[in-house]
């Protein structure tokens, strides 16, 4: 049986931090009623293995969840333009170490989002990222839907190991002092699916509202495209970005 490795930080929150509820327009659709962006990756990249598509990366011996999950990002940002990209193991791990300064202390996924908004990251380069409330549901799964999956932390729960070895859905339970970092890429009236530990994974709403503790939508270059995002407000995202880096270098590093 492998191991299984968390490694997300507790929260880290920055008042600068651009919010999805601010560029929603009232043009956005109601999500439906399910939705799983691996069915449009799939047929993009003619590969339907989630095993091969997002691999283990590590966090079977490294607390680097937090990297794994972007890897995972940017391999179905690929797919979904019809591209098979996966992260080399090698590259997650380098740019994992890159960030902690070489031990393996987990880091916090507002740390993370930042350096890859202001880097290019194995090809992959971002327009921002925005946070989601975890508790509006509509809000999430518009996220999911607009720009293929959300990036999430949550606090562990007791049975996350053994209810994923078993492929049963993660519900609530005792949580432990764990946190970890899952890329979101499915809903429906059930729960959603996530992808870790170099497979896909299931959790139910009432887990989603126990545990959950940080979203973000990752909004691609992509996504300056007439039409990308319908009823998102791409424009005045980039309005406030451009005003963020008229800021000084670290609240401009915050919050782009």
């Amino acid at each position: 049986m492998p191991n299984y490795r968390f490694g997300k930080h507790p929260v880290k929150h920055d008042y600068r931090t651009l919010k999805f509820k601010t560029y929603k327009t009232a043009e956005m659709a109601p999500p439906p009623p399910a939705s799983n962006v691996l069915t449009r990756v799939y047929e993009g990249v003619k590969v339907s293995d989630p095993t091969t598509l997002f691999p283990m990366d590590g966090n079977d011996t490294l607390g680097d969840c937090t990297i794994a999950g972007l890897a995972h990002a940017t391999t179905v940002y690929d797919g979904l333009l019809g591209e098979k990209k996966i992260m080399p193991k090698q590259s997650v791990v380098a740019l994992y170490e890159k960030l902690t300064g070489g031990p393996d202390t987990g880091l916090a996924e507002l740390d993370v989002l930042k350096f890859w908004s202001n880097n290019k990251v194995y090809g992959s380069n971002i327009l921002a990222f925005v946070s989601v409330d975890p508790k509006n549901h509509t809000n999430v799964q518009q996220a999911i839907n607009l720009f293929g999956g959300v990036y999430i932390g949550f606090n562990v729960q007791a049975n996350a190991i053994p209810d994923f070895d078993a492929r049963k859905p993660w519900t609530p339970g005792k949580l432990t002092n764990d946190g970890h970092c899952v890329y979101a890429v499915a809903y429906d009236a059930s729960g959603v699916t996530v992808l870790t530990w170099g497979n896909t994974q299931q959790g139910t709403w009432a887990w989603w509202d126990e545990c959950v503790d940080e979203v973000y939508a990752i909004v691609p270059q992509q996504a300056q495209e007439a039409g990308y995002a319908p009823g998102f407000n791409v424009q005045e995202l980039e309005a406030d970005l451009k005003n963020v880096q008229g800021e000084p270098a670290a609240a401009r590093s915050a919050s782009a």
